[in-house]
């Protein structure tokens, strides 16, 4: 009989055993289950609306539970990587206001993060370098070196897709407090804004009209953003320039 070449065979060979993909399979059925049941028609824009004064009067009524059912709904949307989280970040920020609104978003958006940083290096960070051999090793070797960097400037910029900013360090071995740091730090001006955005969704609302989402493109708000993800190289830049030098 022959061997199969991938599902069974161990870490090390990079294979794909069901105790690896389990996780995988976990999220799978949560996203099914998620448009199955028809729950993406409340993370939106209308949803909000509707909700508005019901959400306002509810969270006046049960801070702590308001900001733990928040905090956990959020950490759920990106770990699962749900569509909605732009809305529920503005909801946020409606809900709390721009401060708290900004932590708690930061603080949610980072934990759902690492759980998807988690599942994607436990189930396929081993296959990932089997594929690539000494090609991923190199990619590897290259973002650790200046691995918090790198995730700023990933974070940073809003050109890169969220959810696959979570993956990608997964599989060039990102350590994790290095991932939580560049996670947390990263995503605090562009989670700002929006709750910010949404702060002010109360005159929109009595306007009949909607939020614009791409204010962050806006070149006095886009402008500062980019600065700092640009700063965050200049570690990378100095090394190289050092090395040159040497």
């Amino acid at each position: 009989m022959e061997d199969t070449p991938a599902i069974g065979n161990d870490a090390s060979s990079g294979g794909l055993s069901f105790g690896k993909i389990l996780p995988l399979l976990i999220i799978g059925a949560g996203v099914a289950l998620f448009f199955g049941m028809g729950w993406n028609k409340y993370l939106t824009f209308e949803a909000l609306s509707e909700n508005r004064q019901v959400l306002l009067q509810w969270t006046e009524e049960n801070q702590f539970l308001a900001i733990s059912a928040f905090v956990a709904g959020y950490a759920l949307v990106v770990t699962f990587s749900l569509p909605g989280a732009a809305w529920m970040t503005l909801g946020g920020g409606f809900v709390f206001g721009t401060v708290f609104g900004t932590l708690y978003v930061v603080g949610a958006a980072t934990l759902g993060a690492v759980g998807i940083f988690l599942i994607a290096r436990h189930a396929l960070a081993d296959f990932f370098r089997s594929k690539m051999a000494g090609a991923g090793e190199r990619m590897e070797a290259g973002f650790r070196e200046n691995a918090l960097s790198y995730l700023l400037f990933l974070r940073l910029v809003p050109v890169f897709p969220f959810w696959l900013v979570n993956l990608v360090p997964a599989f060039l071995g990102v350590p994790v407090r290095t991932y939580i740091i560049g996670t947390f730090v990263g995503i605090i001006p562009g989670s700002a804004v929006f709750c910010s955005v949404g702060n002010g969704l109360g005159a929109v609302f009595d306007a009949g009209d909607t939020p614009d989402l791409g204010i962050i493109f806006q070149p006095e708000i886009l402008g500062p953003i980019v600065g700092l993800a640009l700063l965050s190289l200049v570690p990378i830049v100095y090394k190289r320039v050092k090395t040159s030098k040497g």
